[in-house]
């Protein structure tokens, strides 16, 4: 049976390139249907997408969060490929994207860019940018991923069948990859060229307001996926500031100090019920995480055995 293999490409104003997008992936992939998300372009980015071949989807949503879901909707897909229609990225890597998905039994692969991105290709305060929040989120999930935030993916059959996405913005990446992690799922990178945006082609992204909106991002799914860790953290914070006050208290006593004994109270007061609460949310939301994914264990078991 012939592998389906689906090409999609956001798009938002790409109209000096998607057209070449278009036409450089169906070179290097000419038995795969080619499908162009237009994004409200008002530069007629859709339109020149047709005429080079591709099928455009009209979508209203602002935001490429929206694109993402209509993508994942894209029926009969055995293999997705997602890529910027920005002319940033290199068809001639697909193979050794989809050998990745094949050989290393990957249900995502993520094209790594920032291996190769010089300051031509990309400046420094994105690589700034990206290198901090892909460490920020390596630390808070544990992880050891490269470049959480490249445009160049290609999903296999079990990420489509079992991935939610909920963001609405540039976040989205982040969200996929993080989204893919919590659902026990295999994902792999691959170094990958990467090139500057042709003349006449802007990137969309807003350094430090989509920056911001990555880690919020990050931190409710922290928040949704590893409770006890983040409600335990914050727990573990409040209970730091009780026992420093409690010494500054105690340094009073002894009068090596001057601070005001009412405040100091008064912060214990406050701190210590607040960090109890914060970890029994956290234990309280962990146990019911941890009952969701026995349950939804259950259910996949249940499906492949009725399959």
């Amino acid at each position: 049976m012939t592998e389906r293999i689906i090409v999609a490409i956001p798009c938002f104003n790409e109209a000096p390139t998607i057209k070449k997008v278009v036409e450089d992936f169906r070179a290097v992939l000419p038995d795969a249907a080619i499908h162009v998300f237009d994004n409200n372009s008002t530069d007629g980015s859709g339109d020149l997408a047709s005429e080079a071949g591709a099928v455009v989807h009209r979508i209203r949503q602002q935001g490429k969060g929206h694109v993402m879901r209509a993508i994942f909707n894209l029926p009969d897909a055995d293999v997705l490929l997602v890529v910027d229609g920005d002319d940033t990225y290199f068809p001639e890597d697909i193979p050794m994207l989809l050998d990745a998905l094949r050989t290393e039994d990957a249900d995502m692969v993520v094209g790594n860019r920032l291996e190769a991105a010089s300051n031509e290709s990309m400046v420094r305060l994105h690589q700034f940018g990206n290198a901090m929040i892909v460490r920020i989120i390596n630390r808070m999930f544990g992880t050891f991923y490269g470049d959480i935030l490249s445009g160049y993916r290609v999903f296999g059959p079990r990420f489509l069948e079992s991935v939610p996405v909920l963001t609405a913005g540039f976040e989205i990446e982040t969200e996929i990859t993080l989204q893919c992690l919590e659902e026990g799922l295999h994902i792999v990178e691959v170094p990958i060229r990467y090139r500057s945006r042709p003349a006449g082609s802007e990137s969309k992204l807003r350094s430090f307001q989509d920056g911001w909106r990555i880690l919020v991002t990050a931190a409710m799914l922290l928040r949704d996926h590893q409770p006890l860790r983040l409600f335990g953290l914050f727990s573990l914070l409040c209970g730091l500031i009780v026992i420093a006050a409690g010494l500054l208290r105690f340094s009073n006593y002894l009068e090596l100090t001057e601070f005001s004994n009412s405040l100091l109270t008064g912060v214990i007061l406050l701190f210590a019920p607040i960090g109890a609460i914060a970890f029994g949310v956290g234990l309280t939301l962990s146990a019911v995480n941890t009952r969701f994914k026995e349950m939804k264990q259950i259910m996949h078991r249940n499906k492949k055995r009725d399959d």
